[in-house]
């Protein structure tokens, strides 16, 4: 059979004298197929006893009154392949439909059957079977081109509304919304309307979502933010050492939020409930410290986060966690109070140069939080922890204090993969370029008098 335009052009080998059909996957009622020899053409009747070619042009529903039936055998390999198609993947509905059918006709259920288990039409099955046989199993898979209306925009009125949609909102207004840019369109051009489906399918194409928008910081990807980088980087790469650990050290402010009436639990089939008004009981500041190279951190629970607080850490750090350490390498943010002035400003001169003897700040790149390991852990720790209501601080000290013990015990650390030669190989492209061959820089010879 070959599809022509809305009619069909079979040929069938019908058999007379007891012989089996020639063409196995087309079946007809040949009772019918006798009573059109006497208004249809046919050509080329052999010897009796042998088939006979016969051609009919028949529509889709003359098909049905002959009782025309197509019959689907499939390969191996095209069972595996709809297999893998109903077993994984993300596919549209009807394509998941048309696989189910073919698996069907070819175990053998009539299209009664089928059309009852796929739920579909009778109709559909017979097409998706004819669309195999005829053509193949991509043709019984795939949806057949449409027509389909005639666009409504032009490509010269797409490409204004494209521009509208990313240029500034009209006043008044924070985002475009499809009923304003429809609104505009129609200002703008001679259509007496546009509808907001016309509009959301021209934006979709061009990949638009003018009423979202994304937060983003820009770094300056400079000489010294490279300096930063690869340093903090080659500090998590190097071996674990115990004179000499490293720490990343960061805060994270916290609100103290209480209940105005007591939850309801859980019971089963019910969810936990809690009512929408709470009591706010002021704030709170987390501090705290991972090792990098062992499964260690503390969380530090304060009021505030004022130099005196991160002088106050770091002392904690040097003196109470790692007494024993020659040098502590601490990597952290550029916040303000995260400087040795501070531990000047706690401190006498003596004990703070005493601190700063056995401490040694690795400072990220500005805008590249994300280097900090520690940044990570607060993340583990809100998740985990954080995410409710706590009232006061006794509460937030005692489950944090729980939370850091487990961890510790689990020997939970982070994995970090990204590496210098990894940053070097994403981020080449932004590194600064050095102004001059090595080679070509003049060595200057200077004396440095000793004291």
């Amino acid at each position: 059979m070959n599809r022509r335009r809305a009619d069909a052009k079979i040929l069938l080998h019908v058999s007379f004298g007891g012989r089996s059909a020639v063409q196995p996957r087309v079946e007809v009622d040949i009772g019918q197929i006798l009573a059109l020899l006497g208004r249809e053409r046919f050509f080329g009747a052999t010897h009796a006893g042998h088939a006979i070619q016969l051609f009919v042009r028949a529509s889709i529903n003359e098909e049905a009154r002959m009782n025309v039936r197509y019959r689907v055998e499939l390969s191996q390999t095209e069972r595996a392949e709809l297999t893998a198609v109903l077993s994984g993947g993300k596919q549209a509905p009807r394509k998941l439909k048309r696989a189910q059918i073919l698996l069907a006709g070819d175990g053998g259920a009539s299209d009664e059957e089928i059309a009852r288990n796929v739920r579909v039409g009778k109709s559909t099955v017979y097409r998706t079977k004819r669309r195999f046989v005829l053509g193949n199993l991509g043709a019984a898979l795939s949806e057949q081109p449409r027509r389909g209306a005639q666009r409504k925009l032009t490509g010269r009125e797409e490409a204004l509304l494209v521009a509208t949609a990313c240029s500034r909102p009209p006043a008044g207004r924070a985002r475009w919304t499809l009923e304003l840019l429809a609104g505009e369109l129609v200002r703008l051009t001679e259509h007496a309307s546009v509808s907001r489906e016309t509009v959301r399918r021209r934006l979709a194409e061009n990949h638009l979502k003018p009423w979202r928008k994304d937060m983003w910081c820009i770094p300056q990807v400079d000489a010294e933010y490279v300096a930063r980088m690869e340093d903090v980087l080659d500090l998590y790469a190097e071996e674990p050492d115990p004179k000499r650990p490293v720490v990343c050290f960061d805060e994270s402010p916290i609100q103290l939020i209480g209940e105005v009436r007591s939850p309801i639990p859980a019971a089963p089939g019910r969810i936990e409930r809690y009512d929408c008004e709470y009591k706010r009981n002021g704030t709170a500041n987390l501090f705290v410290f991972l090792d990098v190279h062992r499964s260690w951190r503390k969380v530090k629970v304060t009021e505030s986060r004022a130099a005196v607080d991160f002088a106050a850490c770091m002392r904690d750090l040097a003196d109470v966690h790692f007494p024993k350490a020659d040098r502590i390498r601490v990597v952290l943010d550029n916040l303000s109070t995260h400087s040795a002035g501070a531990l000047y400003q706690t401190f006498p001169a003596s004990e703070a140069r005493r601190l700063l003897r056995r401490l040694e700040f690795h400072y990220v790149p500005k805008h590249a939080s994300w280097l900090n390991m520690v940044e990570i852990e607060i993340g583990v720790l809100a998740t985990q922890c954080l995410d409710r209501r706590i009232e006061n601080i006794e509460q937030l000290n005692a489950e944090t204090a729980l939370w850091e013990r487990q961890r510790n015990l689990a020997g939970d650390r982070i994995k970090w993969m990204f590496t210098t030669e990894k940053a070097r190989a994403k981020m080449g492209r932004a590194y600064p370029q050095p102004k001059a061959d090595s080679a070509q820089i003049q060595r200057v010879k200077t004396t440095v008098q000793s004291y």
